[in-house]
């Protein structure tokens, strides 16, 4: 009976434990591909990319595509665990110390019917849970309507 215990628990403490790591399943990087179209966040390139977590796994970011952005080798290395490209002086994510949203994503834009081109990102703004909002925005302060 102990050991039908034993393994239960070992069951639940792995499936815990894998489910807050730094794992990223293969949809969330499909996902995360996509919206930053192939290339580095930071410098454009599309060489060696790798997914890293734009507010530090190591202070508590999740392994979500919110907070997932691709960069290449050099500036992933050089970002280490912080929010700051050392090669390039650009900051491509989220200082884990203050809170304070600084992700450099390339505006999309978007043409309507009329003609008229406007330009999007993705909204600077905190959720409740602590996570980036998905939302996009064309304010010129660059949060939605919910993060006013």
């Amino acid at each position: 009976m102990k050991k039908k215990y034993l393994l239960l628990s070992l069951l639940l403490f792995s499936i815990c434990c894998f489910s807050q790591s730094r794992y990223i399943s293969k949809t969330t990087k499909k996902i995360v591909y996509t919206r930053d179209g192939g290339i580095c966040q930071c410098c454009g390139s599309s060489q060696s990319l790798e997914y890293d977590h734009i507010i530090p796994y190591s202070c508590g970011g999740i392994t979500d595509a919110s907070n997932i952005q691709l960069l290449c080798q050099k500036c992933n290395r050089s970002k280490s665990n912080s929010c700051y490209c050392k090669i390039h002086n650009k900051k491509v994510g989220n200082n884990c110390c203050d809170g304070n949203t600084s992700i450099s994503h390339s505006p999309k834009s978007h043409s309507s019917s009329n003609g008229t081109s406007t330009t999007s990102s993705q909204c600077t703004g905190i959720t409740k849970k602590g996570t980036r909002c998905k939302n996009m925005t064309t304010n010129s302060n660059g949060r939605c309507h919910l993060h006013k």
